[in-house]
């Protein structure tokens, strides 16, 4: 059975998060639920590190893209760390958010 997705070396190999998901849910759901992971995430730090305000149909088509894209990434997330990583860049973009904030709060009340 060398190779399966039951295999306990395939298991070990993947990423600590996919692992937790897998080991939490049903084998067939694993991938839906990493994908929906991984594209939240995405949106997340799209929102907080990049996006602008655009019309609505430009964010339609930014979204579709950053659907598409995730399809991809959630094959490369099964044993590279790609929702750790966006774990982190969102931590991060919400702690740079969160300064902003209260810098900009202390220099209007000012």
């Amino acid at each position: 059975m060398n190779g399966t997705i039951g295999d306990a070396d395939t298991i070990e190999a993947m990423s600590p998060v996919v692992r937790m998901i897998y080991e939490l849910t049903s084998s067939s759901m694993t991938g839906i639920l990493l994908f929906i992971v991984v594209f939240i995430l995405s949106a997340i730090v799209y929102k907080l590190g990049f996006a602008r305000k655009i019309k609505l149909w430009q964010n339609v088509v930014v979204y579709s893209f950053l659907f598409l894209g995730c399809i991809i990434l959630t094959f490369f997330a099964i044993f590279l760390p790609i929702v750790e990583g966006l774990i982190v860049a969102a931590l991060i973009l919400i702690i740079y958010r969160v300064r902003r904030m209260n810098e900009h709060k202390q220099n209007s009340t000012n």
